[in-house]
């Protein structure tokens, strides 16, 4: 069994005058010049998709909702921030270590705009996002096209990774049986990514605001298929068509928070390796228990449910993994869950010290930029 490996990560930013860089007041114009100044690498391609609106031509875009005139022909997008999409890569580190590289130009050219990198996993001060223009007809009619179009709003405000993995030779049944294993145990892998504790304008009573109002309405896990009739009619998607052909077979965890500590995602890459070998564990669910994220959103490891549930988890892709390096990797969620601290902590911490939202941001990526 042969894996293979790739993280899109989301990265917010707070822009010259120190205020986070929204829709609100940045546009597309000040992120695309950030973009032009990034190199393109040929070689990238044809794994990696350029997308409808061509916006999507490098390792780094920027992620936002694309407007359409009443066509195809997409005229403007509102920006949220920029995405880093690494190329696909046979092991973990590899993958890691893409995604540092590419972080790290990122921030240099974009420091050269005014604007510096910040963790955070939801908007912390807006809580709707809405067209300023109505959307058009076009417009209505392309978000009836899926269960994730319609709700496209939602991902305006938060920011999070997708952690894909695909392994060779597994036939579409047991690919489905993963995404399912992956969306039931979505509420005790999450809470070690969490970063999200403010909600307009202030502290949120909780740990992840991005799981609370997120999961459920979106995706836990999709599997990338090749066939129309190989998809699951489920809301929100289990199952999606595959845009291009290294994307057949595609697992694809997208519940999780974002994270500045990139070590965390070699962990969870390594544990979702560990889960998709294990034969032991039973739940299965089409869609994402809503209720059981919210739960896990508001009290992560102090909960006693979520917190047996996600030792349970990390011992079984730990004994599944067997004598396999990656289980190395695992350290950085062993000591999360003993200390049953999260990195929302750490930003509930900072605001109360400094009192200030973006003062606490600063203190994610930017500490460590400048180590």
């Amino acid at each position: 069994m042969k894996f293979f490996f790739g993280i899109e990560h989301e990265v917010a930013f707070l822009n010259k005058e120190g205020k986070f860089a929204d829709f609100t007041h940045t546009k597309f114009a000040d992120f695309e010049q950030i973009i032009e100044r990034l190199p393109t690498y040929p070689n990238d391609y044809p794994q990696l998709r350029v997308g409808d609106a061509g916006i999507k031509k490098k390792r780094w875009y920027i992620e936002g909702f694309e407007r359409f005139a009443n066509s195809e022909k997409p005229i403007d997008c509102l920006p949220k921030g920029i995405e880093i999409r690494t190329t696909i890569h046979s092991n973990i580190e590899d993958t890691i270590t893409e995604l540092s590289a590419s972080f790290r130009l990122l921030c240099e050219i974009a420091a050269d705009f005014g604007f510096s990198p910040v963790l955070t996993s939801f908007n912390p001060y807006k809580t709707l996002f809405e067209p300023q223009l109505p959307l058009n007809d076009y417009e209505i009619r392309r978000r009836q096209a899926s269960p994730e179009k319609q709700t496209a709003h939602i991902p305006m405000l938060t920011y999070g990774p997708d952690l894909n993995i695909s392994v060779s030779d597994l036939s579409i049944e047991r690919l489905i049986d993963i995404g399912r294993k992956l969306t039931y145990y979505s509420p005790y892998i999450v809470p070690f990514s969490y970063s999200s504790p403010f909600y307009n304008g202030g502290l949120w009573d909780g740990l992840s605001v991005r799981t609370f109002v997120r999961t459920g309405k979106r995706p836990a896990a999709l599997i990338f298929v090749e066939k129309q009739e190989q998809l699951i009619k489920s809301i929100p998607s289990l199952t999606k068509i595959a845009r291009i052909p290294t994307e057949v077979g595609r697992i694809e965890f997208k519940a999780c928070d974002s994270c500045d500590d990139f070590s965390i995602y070699a962990a969870l890459l390594a544990l979702l390796k560990g889960l998709i070998l294990d034969e032991t564990l039973l739940g299965r669910s089409t869609t994402p228990d809503a209720a059981l994220h919210q739960l896990s959103a508001k009290e992560g490891f102090d909960n006693e449910v979520i917190l047996t549930n996600t030792t349970k988890v990390l011992e079984a892709s730990e004994v599944a993994l067997g004598d396999d390096p990656d289980v190395n990797l695992l350290t950085p969620l062993k000591v999360l869950l003993a200390t049953r601290k999260t990195k929302s902590h750490e930003l509930i911490e900072g605001f109360q010290r400094v009192g200030s939202i973006e003062e606490a941001l600063r203190q994610t990526y930017y500490l460590k930029h400048e180590a």
